[in-house]
């Protein structure tokens, strides 16, 4: 049976569990995705009022957007099996290469469907932002990314080609 996962915003009380995700993810030496997860929990509360932040534009980087972060947690909040990261609109670099909506799952918890239900509940917090159409990307060469997308609804776009030569492939979803 598969396990149910329930998207929920950061918080102080998930500190154990999200700690686990973090080491789990930096031990695997993949590129952490989305890039929210890549910020230093060592001062955790600082972290996630920095997520807080994100979604009301307060001290974000100079041409960055305002973004809401989820964490996917199992249902019986045991255990962060996944992130994700909604950008409220795009700018220039998003639509080549970043989209609305940029999420990951642990390395321990791939294969099992939760990047599907991931995306799934992503494009719902995604409709509820007033966003019609998402842009969801992934590389090329992530066959597992591009068939949560179209499972997801997604409609192949132009890909991108990177400076370094990386293509993204661009797909957008009705919400």
């Amino acid at each position: 049976m598969q396990t149910q996962v329930i998207l929920m915003r950061p918080n102080v009380d998930l500190e154990e569990l999200y700690l686990s995700f973090y080491k789990e993810w930096k031990e695997s030496g993949e590129d952490m995705i989305p890039w929210v997860i890549g910020r230093d929990p060592s001062n955790f509360a600082a972290m996630v009022q920095y997520l807080r932040d994100n979604e009301h534009t307060v001290n974000i980087p100079e041409g960055w957007v305002p973004s809401t972060t989820y964490w996917l947690v199992t249902a019986d909040v045991t255990s962060i099996v996944g992130a994700v990261n909604i950008r409220h609109r795009l700018n220039e670099k998003l639509l080549h290469s970043g989209g609305h909506i940029g999420y990951g799952i642990r390395p321990s918890a791939r294969q099992k469907g939760f990047a599907s239900a991931l995306l799934g509940q992503a494009l719902h917090k995604t409709k509820e932002l007033g966003i019609e159409r998402a842009l969801v990307v992934c590389d090329a060469i992530n066959i597992a990314s591009e068939k949560t997308i179209r499972k997801n609804g997604g409609v192949e776009d132009i890909s991108y080609v990177e400076e370094d030569g990386n293509v993204i492939h661009r797909f957008w979803i009705e919400t």
